[in-house]
């Protein structure tokens, strides 16, 4: 792969929701410009972008892709990022290695809730953004419907700088509407001639032009002065504004076209390289100055001391951590050691490459602007910075969102535990979103994602790439039992079997905490030497033991108080046991008599959606057993704050997004434990005990 200078670099993300043509756009563009002999596709599995085994078997994008195509004097990185709301963890990693993100767009389907989310993505880090109408060629598409419900979502900002050309409701090529060019595709033979607009589509093109011009004048004073007194900019004039107003944010330019059909691919390159702002233009990158210890914003430069981002890691069994990062300042060249500023670690680039889909390409150099790949790093992770010693700078974090998917991971053979964990481990620097915990109390591995999708590519990795095979089920409630009231009662254990006997005598009371606090409050009270001081603290251990299981349903008992006030013993038969059985029937019989209650985790709930779904979301809620908190506007949507039991909530990331079209997203975190409802209790205990069997 030859040099190219920084302003012949375009590194853009093609982005949206899922099942809009994203990859095949990609792999559109590969073909036609030559890079591959025939059009991958996804169905056949042949697709250089989608190569993972998991992505083959789904027939759809789990991970983010790179593919670097080579026009000319011109080298454009496309991101292929994947549209569901499951791995948005791949969208947040895509954005910090782009300097402009591609809405793709259904010409038929149109606006969608991923559609949604990959703008509010690219405003909240102030990425630029463009839109590529796809499947134009298929029935019931409408570009004009499409490009105006873009308009009312997004604004006037959106604005087509291509049209298509239909003829008998075939797609047959777009129009560049500022040269106003024609180009109509032949199918068969792949032939593209340059025609005059057809006449039917002439008032179109004026009009879309005028948006442009409008569009492109806002974004100067200058410029806006010649609109308005000539009511015309010259092609140079508008291009220049509309690289110019992208790299801003804007101006939302708007293309067309057909990945399938291969219809498009060359307006959509040129107007990439035309109008598509260049590494010049990137935001500059927030950062740490680690020696001055400040906060410091790096322009992307050649000519400072190398530093890069590694936006992307992949396990891979065979080659080890593959790292993705990209080049922010100086360049990185191959054999040089260089520091993991956030570990404080030299490593050093030996093989640096650049990639594309799972290809290696050999690099002897990767400049700034450019995005490149190195294998078999021993310290360095995802979001890591990579420098010269000499310029210590840590770039900013990538925010993954929080999980609110959970499932528990079991071996399917016996003694596997240490593989799954290892595997898990391996999968975790791949995909820095999901958490790994271990419920020790009801001994699950327990893995949180995005949503239930997430969770079960998961589970299929770790057999398709580690060999291990799991079962998932959902996780145990963490139930707990406490006591309503209080109880006075003794426990005694005797038995005599020849020889020493064994003999503990302890009268305890038993009452609920009343500081909150959920640890056992153990109270000696004990005068006279009732019970010797040598035993008390054997009668402690034996109840500590003890609230490990409650009367109720054998959960672990919290916000215990146990006062020992008196007791007996025996000089000769007496000893640390026999008192600690006393304690453990004490403690039974205690409990029983104290009113046990059943407890259950309450999770605050933030729930953001739109208007429309307010209602079907509240009666969800209140179906769940959850009680409302609060409700205050989010932009142009709502947040519902509410309180549910975890219990009626583990399934609720499918859910949500069954009850919003996928327009509604969630979090939630434990706020306390509260008596689980008289009518609920035996459905409680009944599940408890069916989960042990």
């Amino acid at each position: 792969m030859k040099d190219y200078s920084i302003k012949n670099l375009r590194n853009v993300g093609l982005m949206g929701h899922n099942g809009t043509g994203k990859t095949s756009l990609a792999e559109s563009l590969l073909y036609y410009s030559k890079i591959t002999d025939r059009l991958g596709n996804i169905e056949d599995g042949t697709t250089v972008l989608d190569f993972d085994t998991e992505e083959k078997k789904r027939q759809f994008s789990i991970a983010l892709s790179v593919a670097p195509i080579e026009l000319d004097n011109v080298k454009i990185n496309l991101i292929d990022i994947p549209g569901y709301a499951d791995f948005q963890g791949e969208c947040i990693e895509g954005m910090r290695s782009v300097d402009v993100g591609m809405i793709v767009v259904s010409g038929v389907s149109g606006v969608k809730a991923g559609t949604e989310r990959a703008w509010e993505y690219c405003n909240k880090i102030k990425l630029p953004r463009t839109f590529f109408i796809n499947k134009l060629d298929r029935e019931n598409s409408d570009f004009n419907k499409v490009l105006a419900s873009l308009k009312e979502k997004f604004g006037i900002s959106v604005v087509p700088i291509q049209y298509p050309i239909r003829e008998e409701d075939n797609f047959k090529g777009v129009i560049n509407i500022i040269s106003k060019q024609a180009r109509v595709y032949d199918v068969k033979t792949k032939e593209i001639k340059i025609l005059d607009i057809p006449e039917e589509l002439q008032d179109e093109v004026e009009n879309c032009k005028k948006m442009i011009m409008e569009a492109v004048a806002e974004t100067d004073e200058v410029l806006l002065d010649k609109y308005f007194s000539e009511g015309e900019l010259s092609d140079e004039e508008i291009y220049k504004g509309l690289i110019s107003g992208c790299a801003n944010g804007d101006i939302a330019p708007v293309m067309c076209g057909s990945a399938t059909k291969v219809i498009g691919m060359d307006s959509l390159i040129d107007d990439i390289v035309e109008c598509f702002p260049s590494p010049e233009y990137a935001i500059p990158q927030k950062a740490v100055d680690v020696l001055k210890d400040e906060e410091v914003f790096v322009n992307l430069n050649q000519d400072k001391p190398f530093s890069a981002l590694v936006f992307k890691t992949i396990a891979d069994p065979f080659v080890g951590k593959i790292s993705f990062f990209r080049v922010i300042t100086g360049e990185a060249k191959d054999d040089m050691t260089v520091l993991n500023v956030n570990k404080d670690k030299n490593e050093k680039l030996s093989h640096i490459c650049f990639i594309r889909g799972k290809t290696q390409i050999p690099a002897k150099r990767i400049i700034a602007g450019d995005i490149g790949a190195i294998s078999k790093l021993q310290y360095t992770n995802t979001g890591d910075t990579l420098a010269s010693p000499d310029f210590k700078v840590i770039y900013d974090k990538m925010n993954f969102p929080k999980t609110v998917f959970s499932m528990a991971v079991i071996p399917q053979a016996k003694g596997d535990e240490e593989k799954i964990s290892q595997a898990l481990a391996k999968l975790k620097d791949e995909d820095p979103v999901f958490q790994i915990d271990r419920d020790v109390e009801n001994a699950e591995i327990v893995i949180s994602g995005l949503g239930e999708t997430h969770i079960n590519v998961i589970a299929s990795k770790i057999k398709s790439k580690f060999g291990v095979e799991a079962v998932l089920s959902l996780p145990k409630v963490p139930y707990k039992e406490t006591i309503k009231g209080f109880s006075d009662v003794q426990g005694k254990h005797k038995k005599q079997s020849g020889g020493h006997g064994q003999y503990g005598d302890v009268v305890i009371k038993f009452e609920r905490r009343t500081d909150g606090e959920e640890e056992l409050e153990f109270i000696d009270n004990v005068v006279g030497g009732a019970v010797p001081r040598n035993f008390i603290p054997a009668v402690e251990k034996g109840l500590r033991e003890c609230i490990t299981h409650g009367v109720l349903a054998g959960c672990p008992v919290i916000g215990l108080k146990a006062t020992l006030h008196d007791g007996s013993y025996h000089s000769v038969d007496s000893s640390e046991m026999a008192f600690k059985v006393a304690a453990s029937i004490a403690y039974k019989k205690g409990l029983e008599q104290a009113k046990p209650i059943l407890l259950e985790p309450i999770m605050k709930v933030e729930v953001i959606l739109p208007n429309e779904y307010m209602g079907d979301v509240i009666a969800d809620i209140n179906k769940k057993r959850g009680r409302v908190i609060g409700m205050e506007p989010e932009g142009d949507k709502q947040r519902v704050i509410s309180e549910i039991p975890l219990a009626e909530i583990r399934k609720y990331a499918t859910e949500l997004r069954s009850l919003t079209q996928g327009r509604g997203v969630f979090t939630k975190e434990f706020v306390r434990y509260e008596e689980v409802p008289e009518i609920e209790v035996a459905k409680a205990i009944e599940s408890i005990n069916e989960l042990r069997k």
